[in-house]
Protein backbone atom coordinates (compact mmCIF):
# COMPACT_ATOMS: atom_id res chain seq x y z
CA UNK A 1 0.00 0.00 0.00
CA UNK A 2 0.76 3.44 -1.08
CA UNK A 3 1.60 5.28 2.74
CA UNK A 4 0.69 8.52 0.56
CA UNK A 5 -2.45 7.65 -0.51
CA UNK A 6 -4.69 10.50 -0.01
CA UNK A 7 -8.20 9.75 1.56
CA UNK A 8 -10.81 10.06 -0.82
CA UNK A 9 -13.91 12.07 0.70
CA UNK A 10 -17.33 10.33 -0.54
CA UNK A 11 -19.00 13.16 -2.16
CA UNK A 12 -22.06 14.64 -0.68
CA UNK A 13 -25.50 13.47 -2.34
CA UNK A 14 -27.90 15.78 -3.39
CA UNK A 15 -31.14 15.69 -1.33
CA UNK A 16 -34.56 17.53 -2.68
CA UNK A 17 -36.02 19.78 -1.00
CA UNK A 18 -39.01 22.09 -1.30
CA UNK A 19 -39.68 25.81 -0.73
CA UNK A 20 -42.55 27.83 -0.12
CA UNK A 21 -42.07 31.25 -1.70
CA UNK A 22 -43.78 34.49 -1.14
CA UNK A 23 -43.87 37.09 -3.69
CA UNK A 24 -45.99 40.42 -4.00
CA UNK A 25 -47.39 42.83 -7.15
CA UNK A 26 -46.84 46.20 -6.11
CA UNK A 27 -48.50 48.86 -8.14
CA UNK A 28 -48.05 52.58 -7.81
CA UNK A 29 -51.11 54.55 -8.21
CA UNK A 30 -50.38 58.10 -7.78
CA UNK A 31 -47.07 57.76 -6.02
CA UNK A 32 -48.98 55.25 -3.61
CA UNK A 33 -48.47 51.27 -3.58
CA UNK A 34 -51.74 51.12 -1.54
CA UNK A 35 -52.02 48.70 1.73
CA UNK A 36 -53.55 45.51 -0.20
CA UNK A 37 -51.18 43.99 -2.41
CA UNK A 38 -51.94 41.04 -4.36
CA UNK A 39 -49.17 38.01 -3.13
CA UNK A 40 -48.60 34.97 -4.83
CA UNK A 41 -47.13 31.83 -2.92
CA UNK A 42 -44.67 29.55 -4.93
CA UNK A 43 -43.77 26.02 -3.81
CA UNK A 44 -40.22 25.39 -5.48
CA UNK A 45 -38.40 21.97 -5.99
CA UNK A 46 -34.73 21.80 -6.02
CA UNK A 47 -32.10 19.68 -4.88
CA UNK A 48 -29.12 20.78 -3.16
CA UNK A 49 -26.34 19.01 -0.51
CA UNK A 50 -27.72 20.86 2.35
CA UNK A 51 -30.37 22.80 3.63
CA UNK A 52 -28.19 25.89 3.92
CA UNK A 53 -27.40 25.02 0.04
CA UNK A 54 -31.17 24.85 -0.51
CA UNK A 55 -32.37 28.13 0.95
CA UNK A 56 -29.27 29.69 -0.86
CA UNK A 57 -30.38 28.44 -3.87
CA UNK A 58 -34.11 28.86 -3.73
CA UNK A 59 -33.27 32.92 -2.29
CA UNK A 60 -31.33 33.03 -5.72
CA UNK A 61 -34.40 31.72 -7.95
CA UNK A 62 -36.90 34.20 -5.71
CA UNK A 63 -34.69 37.48 -6.63
CA UNK A 64 -33.94 36.57 -9.81
CA UNK A 65 -38.07 36.25 -10.78
CA UNK A 66 -38.32 39.97 -9.40
CA UNK A 67 -39.79 42.44 -12.69
CA UNK A 68 -40.73 45.83 -12.98
CA UNK A 69 -43.24 46.83 -15.90
CA UNK A 70 -45.72 49.49 -16.46
CA UNK A 71 -49.43 48.25 -16.63
CA UNK A 72 -52.17 49.34 -19.21
CA UNK A 73 -52.73 52.36 -16.97
CA UNK A 74 -49.27 53.37 -17.29
CA UNK A 75 -48.58 52.50 -13.65
CA UNK A 76 -45.39 51.19 -12.48
CA UNK A 77 -46.04 47.29 -11.24
CA UNK A 78 -43.20 45.55 -8.96
CA UNK A 79 -43.36 42.00 -8.78
CA UNK A 80 -41.16 41.37 -5.89
CA UNK A 81 -39.69 38.38 -3.39
CA UNK A 82 -40.70 38.62 -0.05
CA UNK A 83 -39.04 36.21 1.20
CA UNK A 84 -39.08 32.08 2.15
CA UNK A 85 -42.03 31.19 4.22
CA UNK A 86 -40.84 27.14 4.82
CA UNK A 87 -38.18 24.82 3.73
CA UNK A 88 -38.53 21.54 3.62
CA UNK A 89 -36.41 18.27 2.71
CA UNK A 90 -38.00 16.28 0.90
CA UNK A 91 -37.67 12.39 1.98
CA UNK A 92 -37.11 9.09 -0.05
CA UNK A 93 -40.18 7.36 1.99
CA UNK A 94 -42.59 9.50 -0.23
CA UNK A 95 -41.32 10.44 -3.83
CA UNK A 96 -44.23 11.55 -5.26
CA UNK A 97 -44.68 14.12 -1.93
CA UNK A 98 -43.63 17.32 -2.98
CA UNK A 99 -45.09 19.08 0.11
CA UNK A 100 -46.77 18.91 3.86
CA UNK A 101 -47.70 21.02 6.77
CA UNK A 102 -48.64 19.90 10.32
CA UNK A 103 -50.96 21.91 11.93
CA UNK A 104 -53.43 21.78 14.33
CA UNK A 105 -56.71 22.80 13.49
CA UNK A 106 -60.41 22.17 15.46
CA UNK A 107 -62.59 19.36 14.59
CA UNK A 108 -61.40 19.64 10.61
CA UNK A 109 -63.72 16.81 9.53
CA UNK A 110 -66.71 18.61 10.86
CA UNK A 111 -65.64 21.47 9.13
CA UNK A 112 -64.14 20.43 5.76
CA UNK A 113 -66.12 22.72 4.05
CA UNK A 114 -64.19 25.55 5.22
CA UNK A 115 -60.57 23.98 4.51
CA UNK A 116 -61.52 21.84 1.15
CA UNK A 117 -62.83 23.53 -1.60
CA UNK A 118 -65.04 21.98 -4.49
CA UNK A 119 -63.12 20.33 -7.06
CA UNK A 120 -64.50 22.56 -9.75
CA UNK A 121 -62.96 25.23 -8.30
CA UNK A 122 -58.99 23.59 -8.08
CA UNK A 123 -56.80 26.23 -9.70
CA UNK A 124 -55.65 23.15 -12.21
CA UNK A 125 -59.65 22.59 -12.88
CA UNK A 126 -60.06 25.77 -13.40
CA UNK A 127 -57.48 26.22 -15.85
CA UNK A 128 -57.64 22.95 -18.05
CA UNK A 129 -58.17 23.43 -21.60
Amino acid sequence: MNPQRKKVRKAAQSKDYAARLMFQWRVMVDGSPGVRRTCEDRIVRVAAKSARAALTAVKRLGRSEQVTYKNSDGNPVHFEFIGVMELLRLDAYHPEEVWYDIVERVRPMERRAMFVPPESQLCAIRHEV
